[in-house]
């Protein structure tokens, strides 16, 4: 029987053996067809672990592919969800964007961003709670625009549109960070003065007829002065804002009746005497 292939022809050892093998001097001896069996046995084995090798590096290489294949989709998978997650955010931005405009203009007046009637009453309403609670006071300015009609009829509805935003900047800027200045309707803006008693009101009252009075409002070959007048009453005992604003409305009226440009105290509900003209403006 040919000898065995031995599993290195290059290794010494594997040579000395191949080399008793072919030597006859040795043939029939026992131990020769053991070694010879042996080696035949050994190259099976190696025969068979490459033959493993062979498929295990297939499978492998298989699997890397596979997986390269799996990470790629990961990869492809995880793009598209941050991208979702990127219109996700923009919507969420978009939505919250949109309500807080929604809830602006329920609250505010489009044209001159003051609070609207809606919220002013809101805030009314709590401030009589807070009187009621604390016993403080508060006071209310009714403000009308003079002639605000004429400004409309002799320039068009911008220009009196214009004159608007601008007597609200006026009122912003003339009042105290917690008071809260609304357009109550059409040229009319309510001013509450927190926590303001009457001789308060009418300094800030005097102080609004002053700054309106140095305000221009460009508008094309011409330039317009604006006028208010304002109606003051201050809070009493067992009111509420309707009854201290409709003090207050009658108090501008009369003073619109006296010559417009000025403001006047309403009278005390409890029948005390009226402050002296020459308080008033």
């Amino acid at each position: 029987m040919p000898p065995a292939p031995l599993p290195s022809a290059d290794d010494p050892l594997d040579v000395r053996i191949a080399e008793l093998l072919a030597d006859e001097r040795y043939l029939g001896h026992p131990l020769r067809d053991l070694l010879e069996a042996m080696i035949e046995r050994m190259g099976q084995q190696l025969t068979r672990l490459e033959r493993i090798t062979t498929i295990s590096d297939r499978y492998q290489s298989s699997a890397r592919e596979q997986m390269c294949h799996l990470s790629r989709r990961y990869d492809q998978q995880i793009r598209k969800l941050e991208k979702a997650i990127r219109i996700s955010d923009r919507y969420q931005a978009m939505l919250a964007d949109l309500n807080k405009a929604l809830q602006e203009a329920s609250t505010h007046d489009q044209l001159t961003g003051l609070p609207n009637r809606r919220l002013m009453a809101d805030r009314l309403l709590q401030e009589d709670h807070r009187t009621l609670r604390e016993g403080t006071t508060y006071s209310l300015l009714a403000i009308d625009v003079d002639r605000f009609k004429g400004i409309n009829d002799r320039f068009g509805h911008e220009v009196g549109d214009k004159v608007l935003v601008a007597l609200a900047r006026v009122f912003r800027n003339s009042l105290r960070d917690y008071d809260a200045c609304a357009r109550w309707g059409g040229e009319e803006f309510l001013a509450l003065l927190a926590g303001a008693d009457l001789a308060t009101a009418q300094l800030v009252a005097q102080r609004l007829i002053e700054a309106v009075r140095g305000l221009q409002v460009d508008v094309p070959d011409a330039v317009v002065e604006p006028r208010v007048s304002i109606g003051v009453a201050e809070h009493r005992s067992g009111e509420r804002y309707n009854d201290v604003y409709r003090r207050a409305d009658a108090a501008l009226l009369i003073a619109k009746q006296n010559g417009r440009d000025r403001f006047l105290v309403a009278e005390d509900p409890r029948g005390d005497a009226a402050p002296p003209p020459q308080a008033l403006c």
